[in-house]
């Protein structure tokens, strides 16, 4: 039980974040359950490849500026945002 407290332990969003996301504080789970909500409802994620998430204005901002990151940078650059 103890090695997922991290997981569900409530986080700072930072102010890119929240502008997707909401503001926080939240868990790294739920903020990952509003990414791919707004990734989903914003058709973000690349039809022909779908580990791509295509940014809008909003999720460069979280990206470092990227137009486009797979999964698992999206997952790295978005613990950046939070403390």
């Amino acid at each position: 039980m103890a090695k997922n407290s991290a997981f569900m332990k409530p986080l700072t969003v930072s102010p890119e974040l929240a502008a997707v996301v909401g503001k926080g504080p939240m868990a790294r789970s739920e903020v990952v359950k509003k990414l791919w909500v707004y990734i989903k409802g914003h058709n973000l994620q690349d039809p022909t490849n779908k580990r791509n998430i295509n940014a809008d204005e909003n999720l460069k901002k979280v990206f470092g500026g990227k137009g486009t990151v797979d999964m698992f940078e999206m997952t790295k650059l978005v613990s950046k945002h939070l403390s």
